[in-house]
């Protein structure tokens, strides 16, 4: 049975300031939009292959707050080191720093980054394990 897709979904402020993130950052790709679909504009990001992908949403004339705390994070397990180093420095040449993350676990084998709604993603070098 094949697993299903997973859409991690959220609203935003402002969809242009988060695309640099996701798109230049991340290297996440456009696989989706729409405009004034019952007053939300959207995005969806994700990579062709892979089981899962993110919507972004502005509810026009809505303020959608930031992120409630530092510890709201994606994490991407990154086993490679070379493909996790070229992950950090796309994120530095996109022209976005690390942050120190608020759980100390998380700098030993990893860089957190925080996006422009408040919201931390960890680049972390290592392979998932149960």
């Amino acid at each position: 049975m094949p697993y299903p897709v997973l859409r991690v979904a959220r609203p935003t402020n402002s969809l242009a300031a988060l695309l640099p993130f996701y798109q230049d950052g991340l290297g996440f790709e456009v696989i989706g939009r729409f405009v004034d679909h019952a007053g939300f504009d959207g995005v969806m990001l994700g990579h062709p292959k892979a089981p899962y992908h993110l919507e972004f949403t502005h509810e026009q004339n809505t303020v959608a707050g930031g992120a409630p705390s530092p510890e709201h994070l994606l994490v991407f397990y990154l086993p490679d080191a070379a493909e996790w180093r070229a992950a950090v420095e796309r994120m530095h040449r996109a022209g976005f720093a690390a942050v120190p993350a608020h759980n100390p676990y998380w700098d030993q084998h990893g860089c957190t980054f925080q996006d422009p709604d408040g919201y931390r993603v960890v680049l972390q070098h290592a392979a998932w394990t149960e």
